[in-house]
């Protein structure tokens, strides 16, 4: 499960001290003192307890004016704190709402992540700043075990059930930690410093069919695999090419999928889509291989 981290108390910062004190040394969740010193700074943060209702009041009082767009939000959950702006980390705050909230009624569970058992492709330190925290059943795994096709059998080891109560900070461990957060018993807020990088976009991100000990599906797509959809969607002969090309070679298995996937669609009829699949088991990826196996096998299915 993620690291406990036991930070002792200390004098408060703001959040512009606790961002500018990050940019200074950086966040790498791979150096321990870099990672203590983000864990340091997010207690002292936590400490502030009037910074966050500010933010929140000042975004509320914006939408009251024209030229209030809501730029420090993203979807019914999350605040963000400092976006991501070049460098190696960004924060956010997280509500976390009870079952009896009216914003759980109205956006169900889904809408905050709930009941949804998932690990991450990166490193995040995270702190319980108000109320009793939501739950969250842990598990873990071993990330280079993992091929990463749906429904492939995965060595969950089921760790505890906990909750991130007021003060305590984690460590969230990339490719490691699986969690299935739940209700918290009322309202609690956590707040975040998410690792970031260029490269992270290219790492797997799983859900996870904890019951049954499977990957779920990929949750990380990336705007790349968008935009190869849409050009071959369109019907070019250049993206044509480029997507034989990217599923032939790729670096990143799952575009070279996304690719075999966007050459499928433009497929006519079954026969010719197995036929595409046929080359894509061949196209020397165990990701794609896999995939192409349960296609064929459905396609075989339907006929």
């Amino acid at each position: 499960m993620p690291r406990v981290l036991d930070v002792a108390p200390a004098d408060t910062c703001s959040l512009a001290e606790c961002v500018d004190a990050l940019k200074q040394t950086g966040f790498d969740p791979r150096d321990e003192q870099i990672l203590q010193h983000g864990a340091g700074l997010l207690r002292r943060l936590g400490g502030d307890r009037s910074f966050l209702g500010d933010m929140l009041g000042a975004e509320l009082e914006a939408r009251h004016d024209d030229a209030g767009d809501g730029a420090n939000f993203y979807g019914p959950q999350v605040v963000m704190l400092h976006a991501p702006d070049g460098g190696d980390f960004f924060m956010r705050a997280n509500l976390w709402p009870s079952e009896d909230e009216y914003t759980m009624r109205a956006s169900g569970g889904a809408s905050f992540v709930y009941g949804f058992p998932h690990d991450h492709n990166f490193d995040f330190l995270t702190l319980g700043h108000f109320g009793p925290g939501y739950w969250t059943e842990y598990s873990e795994y071993e990330y280079e075990d993992v091929v990463g096709w749906q429904g492939e059998p995965v060595a969950l080891r089921y760790v505890e059930r906990s909750a991130l109560e007021e003060g305590k900070i984690m460590h969230y461990r990339a490719h490691r930690d699986v969690h299935a957060q739940l209700p918290a018993d009322s309202l609690s807020v956590s707040i975040n410093i998410m690792h970031s990088g260029g490269s992270l976009g290219w790492m797997d991100q799983y859900n996870f069919d904890v019951e049954n000990s499977r990957v779920g599906r990929i949750v990380s797509p990336g705007s790349s695999e968008a935009f190869l959809r849409v050009a071959v969607g369109l019907g070019t002969p250049q993206a044509l090419d480029l997507a034989e090309t990217f599923g032939a070679r790729h670096p990143s298995e799952r575009m070279r999928l996304a690719s075999w996937r966007s050459l499928a669609t433009q497929a006519q009829g079954e026969a010719e889509r197995d036929l595409v699949w046929r080359r894509a088991e061949r196209s020397g990826s165990r990701l794609v291989a896999a995939e192409a196996r349960n296609r064929r096998r459905v396609l075989e299915h339907a006929s």
